[in-house]
């Protein structure tokens, strides 16, 4: 008789102790990030081929990012264009860079983002344009 009201108190006791501890593993373990899924896009070369594009898109608490990596190997500049929807009309963001970059670029309230490659300035040799959110 003694065993069992041993085993009825030790399963007792792991049942009560299973369910306290429970919700808080459960509460420790979620997450409140509203990350939409992570888009890899490129390479996007220029029109001559002398410079080239690609990175990562992904949408976090209404903000889309892009982290994108820049690769050119001659004495003249690569330039990355982001054009973008956003608040009715369109807007456009350029960056330059020579060698090897990288940078995460973001915008509240994109609704479709594009990119292309040039190469020697913001508006030459300049490579196809590409949707990439």
């Amino acid at each position: 008789m003694r065993k069992i009201l041993a085993a009825a108190a030790l399963a007792g006791s792991i049942a009560v102790t299973g369910l306290a501890v429970a919700p808080a593993a459960q509460a420790a373990t979620a997450t409140t990030s509203t990350t939409t899924s992570i888009s890899k896009w490129g390479k996007y070369y220029s029109g001559k081929h002398k410079a080239h594009t690609y990175g990562t898109t992904w949408k976090k608490n209404g903000k889309v990012y892009t982290h994108w990596y820049g690769k050119e190997f001659t004495p003249k500049k690569g330039y990355v264009w982001f054009r973008y929807y956003s608040g009715g009309s369109w807007h456009k963001f350029v960056q330059d860079w020579n060698g090897s970059y990288h940078a995460t670029w973001s915008k509240h309230g994109i609704k479709k983002l594009y990119t292309y490659t040039c190469w020697g300035s913001p508006s030459t040799h300049c490579g196809s344009v590409h949707r990439i959110y």
